[in-house]
């Protein structure tokens, strides 16, 4: 990526930064855009009729529209949360599950896609897990097996955070529809896929995707949850700015996406990730995805070439994105985060990346050492990594 991308972010003048699927960094026009928000009309959004609020309820209105064209849907569709997790628990308390009814996961979930599923069992629904091999592949036929007639929902990371490998979401999609009974769903974990190759609601062909706006470009405390039919969806929360009318005894609920968002939200986050998306949309998603495959080649290559060093997940470029997990013989992943950082400023990520049921299937009681680029990384970033890398492995 070009120098004047790079300009837009100044904290990268003295770290590098290769924990991008823990949160992104957050470019100038994203901070203008939500400092511009509480200097020039900070005011709530809603009926209010002053000008201010006129302001915010349509900047705030417009970011909705932005995210629902960035993955090709409508703006109805596209629900605000405050990150990946909510949008997940959202589903989890808003479908209407009965006694009997299974849900489908993988063990590749981040906890965020795992916990609110194991947490259905206390109703009296059935969790089945789909497990991988050990580079994050699934064979297709583990899902044939287990969704069927009872199966209410299908819950599926459509990239690993721990592996970086790539799930086969149309595969799933189109199996949903043939195998499971007429009230099967599917829910697409979109957190570490959103942000790096192009979406299409269309060709993922699933009920719900979640994904966060802090690992694109946005403020934290920013989230999405698209749903396809927003009838199917009890809302989580009620109470002011999502309904339209109450009386004594009843209420209805506002149209669209606000009748799932009560309260007052994160109106500076929301306009910030609409700016956000702008930004990714200016250079191109297309763009960002070959960049980061190029970076990641030269990642995997170097790091398949250090002594002592062990990687994890496939090294199938097609197979995978730019999120590469490894270990050091010898030495503990946070150790050698530590070193990364005193030695070279290089910011990585280290531990069970909130995937200990995964972490204990490979066999990694303390987890692995995580670098997973983005659009600002360059190739002399990822070469100084590789040395520096290779240097801790030498002193082991």
């Amino acid at each position: 990526m070009n120098t004047k991308i790079r300009a837009d972010f100044p904290i990268l003048k003295d770290i590098i930064y290769m924990d991008n699927a823990a949160t992104s960094l957050t470019p100038e026009p994203v901070l203008e855009a939500v400092l511009s928000y509480y200097r020039e009309y900070n005011a709530n959004v809603g009926r209010g009729v002053h000008r201010l609020s006129q302001m915010a309820t349509q900047r705030y209105k417009d970011a909705h529209r932005k995210v629902a064209e960035f993955i090709d849907a409508k703006e109805g569709e596209v629900i605000f949360t405050k990150n990946t997790t909510e949008a997940i628990n959202m589903v989890a308390y808003g479908l209407k599950f009965e006694h009997g009814d299974e849900v489908v996961t993988t063990m590749l979930e981040h906890h965020s896609n795992f916990l609110p599923w194991l947490r259905l069992k206390e109703r009296g629904i059935t969790v089945k897990i789909v497990k991988p091999n050990r580079n994050g592949i699934f064979d297709l036929s583990d899902f044939e097996h287990v969704i069927g007639a009872r199966t209410r929902l299908v819950a599926v990371t459509q990239v690993s955070n721990v592996l970086g490998t790539i799930s086969p979401i149309k595969e799933i999609a189109a199996m949903c529809k043939e195998k499971g009974s007429s009230k099967a769903l599917f829910l697409v974990d979109g957190a570490q896929s959103v942000p790096h190759i192009p979406t299409a609601m269309k060709a993922l062909d699933c009920d719900f995707l979640a994904f966060s706006g802090h690992k694109m470009l946005g403020p934290t405390g920013t989230g999405v949850l698209w749903v396809k039919d927003l009838y199917g969806l009890e809302p989580t929360f009620l109470g002011g700015g999502m309904i339209e009318t109450v009386s004594q005894e009843d209420y209805t609920l506002a149209g669209g996406y606000e009748g799932f968002e009560a309260g007052t939200p994160h109106i500076a986050g929301g306009i910030g990730l609409g700016r956000a998306v702008d930004y990714l949309k200016e250079i191109g998603m297309g763009e960002v995805k070959a960049h980061e495959e190029g970076l990641t080649k030269r990642l995997l290559d170097g790091l398949q070439d250090i002594e002592k060093v062990q990687v994890y997940g496939s090294t199938n470029l097609n197979e995978r994105i730019g999120l590469v997990s490894f270990t050091i013989n010898g030495l503990h992943p946070h150790d050698v985060a530590l070193m990364l950082d005193e030695a070279s400023a290089i910011m990585v990520r280290s531990g069970h990346h909130c995937c200990m049921p995964l972490m204990t299937y490979l066999g990694l009681k303390e987890g692995t050492v995580r670098a997973s680029l983005y659009l600002y990384n360059t190739k002399e970033e990822v070469d100084t990594f590789l040395e520096t890398v290779e240097g801790i492995a030498k002193v082991v």
